[in-house]
C-alpha cells in the first residue's frame, strides 16, 4: 500500500462555470485535511487552485505551495499558505512538485493542468518516479480526454500498461484507495539496455 502523506494536485487556475466543480474541490480538501495529506499545488488562491487550498486550510489542514518567481506578478498568491517555495522557473517548479509529493490528482483546469498532468505521466512511464497519479473526473468533465486516450491504444500510440497508469474515478474517496493500491510498474526493458 502506498503512503499518501502529501498528494499534488493539479488544476485550474480559473473558477470555470460549473459549481459542482467548485463543490467537489472543496469536498477534496476536507478529506486532504480529515486524512492528514498535505496539499501541493500551485500556489494561487484563486480559481480551483484557491479554492481547495483554503478548503484543505480552513479545515485545520496543511497546505504547501510551489510557484516560480515570474507567476508571482501575474498571479494572486496565496500568503496565509503553511509553506510557501519560490523557484527560478516553470521546470523547477515542477521537478520541486514532484519531489515534494508522494501522488498526483488532476483537477478540471485547462492548457496548464493538462500539460503538468502528462509531463508526470510521462516521468511515470519512463520510470523516473513511481508514484501514483489520479484523475478525478468531476462531472464528465475528463469524458472526452478518456476517449481521446482509448483512441491512442485502438490506433496503437498507447499500450494499455500506460494507458492503466493513469487511476480515473469520478469519487474522491475511490481514487484515493486506487493511487494506495497502485502497484508500481517495471520499467520498460529496452530503458535499461546500454547502448553502443
Amino acid at each position: 500500500m502506498n503512503k499518501l502523506e502529501k498528494i499534488c494536485v493539479f488544476c485550474g487556475s480559473s473558477d470555470g462555470n460549473d459549481l459542482i466543480i467548485t463543490d467537489a474541490a472543496k469536498k477534496l480538501g476536507e478529506i486532504f485535511a480529515e486524512r492528514e495529506i498535505t496539499l501541493v499545488y500551485g500556489a494561487a488562491k484563486i480559481g480551483v487552485m484557491g479554492t481547495i487550498a483554503k478548503s484543505v486550510l480552513d479545515n485545520s489542514g496543511k497546505v504547501v505551495g510551489i510557484i516560480p518567481n515570474f507567476l508571482k506578478k501575474k498571479e494572486v498568491v496565496h500568503l496565509g499558505l503553511t509553506e510557501l517555495i519560490t523557484t527560478q522557473n516553470m521546470h523547477e517548479r515542477k521537478l520541486k512538485m514532484q519531489e515534494e509529493s508522494d501522488a498526483f490528482i488532476a483537477l478540471p483546469g485547462g492548457m496548464g493542468t493538462l500539460e503538468e498532468l502528462f509531463e508526470i505521466i510521462t516521468w511515470l512511464q519512463l520510470g523516473l518516479h513511481q508514484k501514483p497519479i489520479g484523475l478525478l473526473n468531476i462531472n464528465g468533465f475528463y469524458d472526452d480526454l478518456i476517449n481521446l486516450l482509448e483512441n491512442m491504444v485502438r490506433k496503437g500510440f498507447l499500450s494499455m500498461d500506460n494507458y492503466n497508469l493513469l487511476l480515473v474515478d469520478s469519487n474522491p474517496v475511490m481514487l484515493l484507495k486506487k493511487m494506495e493500491d497502485f502497484k508500481r510498474p517495471e520499467v520498460s526493458k529496452w530503458l535499461n539496455e546500454e547502448r553502443a
